[in-house]
């Protein structure tokens, strides 16, 4: 078996390439290409992994024909155009834990430099002067703080601040009113946050709906003398605006670590009174540089060599415990996908995915997007569950999920149904022995059948003398059968036939076959 080849194209701690090649992986270590450089190497590659620097583009990605999955040593994926590389099925990973606890301390650190104007005093202090009675600062106790994001790095600046004796609010969509009490915050909105807050911190990730949150029209509604830290990513914070704000004193002071442009070499903000910055230094301590590294590499090799997902984010996340339980699941799903791709006629306007009893208990969003990677191969010949999803949106597929505990005939059972030209239809299938897929129902019709490699597809009338007559057929075709699955439903009514063969069906045998005498409807089937 050929061993997953992975690049590491930034600077990054050595124990992320002895990861790799602990878990199988070869590695290459290439820091500092051009991009040019990348792109004459990339299709060698399985996998990438990178820091800030590399910016995997959607030129970069035309020219990764091997590339399997991208992997972020950091939680920002600003330099990943995530889109076009979910189109060509590459997951994108990153480790949004492993400098959680260095930003939130940066972010604290900044919040005492601005409340004490520490780097100011340092500064002229070495200068040679004594600025004691200059700088006059405030005590962080008992002041409010406006945590604008309460997700990880949030959360830990929130304990820090609590134990500074600060009272803490957040605003945060996706906060709850559990998460809040036991964070042990208040959750309000973004206008109650800066009418409130004393000091504000950003903790969001920079999207559509989050750039320039702190803009000019934001800022005007803050508390006179706010002081503003964020050390989240550059464009929340709208800097000329900031700047203005700063001149005029209805910002106190701000601390950056973070612009919309970096290198931030030059900035009008660096002339603004009581302003603080430092160059994007929130993940730079020693312990986040090996833990990023190292969980990087662990979820790129896992993905790699096990299939398991973690902290992806183009498609559901698959732990390497989970991954030995759904991977029966997924062959029944992906199969049931093909099949229902392969049948169906005309354009398919909605699909929908059920999993009974024992398929239940699963997480259901891996069975979903094999279902789709399924459906999808009728489209795209480079089709998988990383891709699928956004090719079916793309097409105006409607999707649903449903989840049934019960349990009916069978322990566990997945049941695809679709909407396609001729109407509602549906294909079920369950795992015998556990980890074995069978196909247990095909449009309205029970059958049992193993879905082989090549097989025939044949809607009938049920008449004597048919199974004779398609025997002999294939048979002057030079085409053996393998295994014969027959159902209908009811006596003397339409039937289904499904043969499993040693070879494709060419279409001088499907027109040979739609000529027999009560034959509807042929078709040869890959799986």
């Amino acid at each position: 078996m050929t061993k997953p080849k992975v690049l590491i194209s930034d600077k990054m701690d050595p124990k992320a390439a002895e990861i790799f090649a602990a878990n199988g992986c070869e590695v290459d270590v290439k820091p500092g290409m051009t991009p040019e450089e990348l792109k004459a190497v990339i299709g060698e590659y399985d996998g990438l992994a990178i820091r800030s620097a590399t910016k995997v583009t959607e030129d970069i990605l035309e020219a990764a024909t091997n590339l399997k999955v991208i992997g972020r040593a950091g939680i920002g994926v600003d330099n990943v155009d995530i889109p076009a590389a979910s189109a060509r099925g590459v997951v994108v990973m990153n480790t949004p834990f492993g400098n959680s606890i260095t930003t939130a301390e940066h972010a604290i650190a900044m919040l005492f430099a601005l409340a004490r104007q520490i780097p100011m005093a340092d500064r002229e202090t070495k200068a040679g002067e004594w600025p004691k009675s200059k700088y006059m600062g405030v005590e962080l106790t008992g002041k409010t703080l406006g945590l604008v994001g309460a997700g990880n790095i949030g959360s830990i600046v929130a304990a820090r601040a609590l134990g500074l004796r600060m009272k803490v609010i957040a605003f945060d969509p996706y906060l709850t009113a559990d998460r809040a009490v036991e964070m042990g915050v208040e959750k309000v909105d973004l206008d109650t946050l800066l009418a409130r807050a004393d000091f504000i911190t950003l903790h969001t990730p920079l999207t559509d709906e989050t750039r320039g949150i702190l803009s000019a029209e934001a800022l005007a509604k803050t508390k006179p003398g706010v002081r503003i830290v964020n050390c989240a990513r550059g464009g929340l914070i709208d800097e000329a605006a900031l700047k203005d704000a700063l001149d005029s004193g209805q910002v106190g002071g701000a601390a950056l670590d973070v612009f919309e442009t970096e290198p931030a070499t030059a900035s009008p903000l660096f002339d603004a009174p009581n302003f603080i910055c430092t160059p994007h230094l929130g993940a730079s301590t020693t312990e986040a540089q090996v833990n990023v590294a190292i969980q990087v590499a662990e979820q790129m090799a896992d993905y790699l060599t096990t299939g398991g997902i973690t902290n992806a984010l183009n498609v559901p996340s698959l732990s390497a415990e989970e991954a030995p339980k759904l991977k029966p699941y997924m062959a029944l799903a992906e199969q049931l996908g093909s099949l229902v791709g392969q049948i169906a006629t005309g354009n398919i306007s909605s699909v929908a995915i059920e999993v009974e009893g024992a398929a239940a208990e699963l997480n259901q969003k891996p069975i979903t997007a094999a279902v789709l990677a399924g459906i999808m191969g009728r489209y795209s010949q480079s089709v998988n569950m990383v891709n699928a999803p956004y090719l079916a949106k793309e097409r105006g597929l409607e999707v649903s999920e449903i989840r049934n505990q019960r349990e009916g005939t069978y322990h566990t059972l997945l049941r695809v149904t679709y909407v396609a030209e001729k109407g509602k239809r549906s294909v079920a299938g369950t795992l015998f022995g556990s980890d074995a897929p069978r196909l247990v129902e095909l449009a309205g019709v029970n059958i049992e059948a193993a879905l082989e490699k090549e097989m025939m597809y044949i809607v009938n009338e049920d008449t004597p003398g048919f199974i004779g007559r398609i025997g002999s057929l294939l048979g002057d075709h030079g085409i053996n059968i393998g295994n014969f699955n027959l159902g209908r439903r009811a006596a003397t009514g339409e039937a289904v036939l499904l043969l499993s063969v040693d070879q494709p069906i060419g279409q001088d045998v499907i027109d040979a076959a739609c000529k027999l005498e009560s034959v509807k409807r042929v078709k040869g089937l890959s799986f």
